[in-house]
């Protein structure tokens, strides 16, 4: 029996042979057409020429290699819905569908096989409880966000007194501005590094949030955490529906615990439940 690769290992491996690749070419293709118009090889012009040359190999290489590495990470990975989920959110794949999606480049042969690894997504992923979780996890606001939040509203406040002295009206009113909004953040912020109730509780019979009182598991379905965005601006949610047809969704980013941490708590408390009720 075939080894199988875990999601971390299979998604390592995609930013190694696909996104690699592309940023080589992105950006290697204008340094090297700089690099030659400086030795007089190439005229300027060629410098923007690169830009458009380095943009179509990589999308070329990503729309080539994405297709290699779907058929080996699906072949070897056996929990191929948290795969792909992994893999849109971390931009290896586009979800289906989409227009870009269907740039990839697959042959008769790929087609294939990916037709017939369609079938194991008829199988639900299997996962192993987490003994390490104590019977009850209670997250809180996370202290190094608190204060680094803290630390830039102070910042503002400061920016905003420099531009308030200035004399002049418009930078008094950017500075007025800035003060309060740096202000409010810093009220907001010092609110958060006394608040020492758990804003998430998490155990083998339920969920509770500062936003939703303890509902059981079996009121519970599609608990997950998912990510919003792009870059810098994403962020991570909690979410679950609850009681038939209500929905909560609470941002962990200023908690204090990572996306991966949450996702092996909800499922190490279901695995739990699903065992004492069984």
């Amino acid at each position: 029996m075939r080894e199988q690769i875990t999601v971390d290992k299979a998604i390592k491996r995609g930013h190694l042979i696909v996104n690699v690749p592309v940023f080589i070419a992105i950006f290697g293709c204008p340094a090297l057409a700089l690099y030659l118009s400086k030795q007089n090889l190439i005229p300027g012009w060629g410098i923007g020429l690169a830009f458009l040359i380095g943009f179509v190999l990589a999308w070329l290489i990503w729309s080539f290699m994405i297709t290699k590495w779907r058929i080996w990470a699906f072949e070897n990975v056996r929990n191929v819905h948290e795969l792909k989920k992994r893999a849109i959110q971390e931009k290896l794949i586009w979800n289906d569908g989409n227009i870009f999606e269907k740039t990839e480049i697959r042959n008769a042969e790929d087609k294939s096989k990916l037709k017939k690894l369609e079938k194991k997504f008829e199988q639900e992923d299997e996962y192993r409880e987490d003994y390490s979780l104590p019977p009850k996890t209670e997250i809180h606001y996370s202290r190094a966000y608190n204060y680094f939040e803290l630390g830039v509203s102070i910042l503002i406040i400061g920016v905003g007194i420099y531009f308030f002295t200035k004399g002049e009206t418009k930078q008094y009113i950017l500075g007025a501005i800035m003060t309060g909004i740096g202000l409010y953040s810093t009220i907001k912020e010092f609110r958060k590094a006394f608040d020492t109730k758990p804003k998430i509780i998490i155990d083998s019979k339920g969920i509770q949030t500062k936003n939703v009182e303890f509902k059981n598991w079996s009121n519970i379905k599609s608990e997950e955490v998912v990510q919003e965005g792009y870059g810098k601006s994403a962020k991570s949610y909690l979410t679950y529906f609850y009681d038939e047809d209500e929905f909560e969704k609470i941002e962990i980013d200023p908690l204090n615990v990572t996306h991966r941490e949450l996702e092996n708590i909800i499922r190490t408390y279901r695995i739990r439940n699903n065992k004492n009720y069984r």
